[in-house]
């Protein structure tokens, strides 16, 4: 695998692949857990994980990398064989979280700052040792017009924290993920798609400002937004072909024809929502940038639904996860819907 920065983040945005988000804390993987009755273990989540970085057809054709929790990254297979090398054995690229979390920004209620900067990177140079490549930094923004949400302190000192993080990554030959994620389950019905349209375009401004700003350079990053769609209270729910054209014209008003890849975040789009939009992007003709997926819900749901905790249920659960995976990777290179006419 080369170690130039341009080339990693090539590889996560290879034509018809795209990123598997395996990167639950513990207690949002409880929460899955919880869904089909499986005891919350550090054993069990490593066969969940396992299961899916085994699942050789969707790791080889259609997942390009895999964002990883800090257990999972130092976890070894029931066999002994690291998770990292599973992934690496399968021509993915592994990646691992990096932030903290986001916690509740002093002054402005309601509003959260992305924390993890302190320490980073000493963690960068060690998760670099443990087999990471790239790494990802969740920022996310609020959107209540009845609160005067989002705040232009909010957007820029997320935006501020994520160009920190992408230099130091750089810095210790990582590829950062910049994520700054405009959230879609606002408590106002006033979210339709032309706010989550405007305030995605402030805010992707002003991250690539910041990233300008701390010398970072765009061919050696990938960008994870989320899609131009409206929130789930919103009284009107966008037509697919709708969140597409917005999402395309937002995002070639904003991002560098230097940025290698795009790969978008499901944000809690139903599995075949997030897939068709991502199909009617790329099906809508050349861009200056790949168009690609970092799903994970959207890409385990079904296959943790099929597993339910059982070692019975493996081969089901893979093959759930191929299905899923496959569908994207098609969407990816705009292909989806001529596989479904012709299924």
């Amino acid at each position: 695998m080369s170690e130039r920065l341009e080339d990693i983040a090539e590889a996560m945005v290879a034509t018809g692949q795209g990123i598997l988000a395996a990167d639950e804390s513990t207690g949002t993987i409880k929460k899955r857990f919880d869904q089909i009755g499986t005891e919350n273990t550090e054993d069990n989540r490593r066969d969940y994980r396992e299961m899916l970085f085994r699942s050789t057809e969707a790791m080889n054709y259609y997942i390009s990398g895999v964002i990883l929790f800090d257990e999972t990254i130092r976890q070894k297979a029931a066999d002994g064989t690291p998770l990292v090398e599973l992934i690496r054995k399968a021509g993915a690229v592994p990646g691992i979280k990096v932030d903290k979390g986001a916690k509740p920004l002093a002054g402005f209620p309601g509003e959260t700052v992305t924390e993890g900067l302190d320490g980073l990177r000493e963690r960068l140079a060690e998760y670099y040792e443990l087999g990471a490549r790239f790494a990802k930094w969740r920022a996310v923004i609020d959107i209540s017009e009845d609160d005067g949400l989002p705040s232009s302190t909010c957007i820029q000192a997320n935006a501020h924290a994520l160009a920190r993080y992408a230099a130091l990554c750089q810095e210790a030959g990582i590829v950062p993920i910049v994520e700054p994620e405009i959230l879609m389950d606002g408590p106002t019905a006033a979210h339709d798609i032309e706010t989550c349209y405007e305030v995605t375009e402030w805010t992707l401004n002003t991250v690539f400002s910041e990233l300008f700003q701390m010398d970072v350079m765009l061919e050696g990053i990938v960008l994870k937004p989320n899609m131009i769609v409206p929130g789930k209270n919103a009284p009107i729910q966008a037509a697919p072909e709708e969140v597409a054209e917005l999402t395309l014209r937002c995002l070639k008003a904003t991002v560098p024809a230097a940025v290698p890849g795009i790969a978008f975040l499901s944000g809690g789009q139903s599995d075949e929502l997030a897939t068709e939009h991502l199909h009617l992007m790329n099906a809508a003709g050349s861009l200056p940038w790949k168009l690609t997926f970092s799903y994970g819900r959207a890409l385990q749901q079904a296959a943790l639904k099929a597993w339910g905790g059982k070692p019975e249920n493996v081969a089901a659960a893979q093959a759930a996860f191929l299905h899923r995976a496959k569908m994207n990777g098609l969407a990816a290179k705009g292909e989806w819907q001529k596989a479904l006419e012709s299924a």
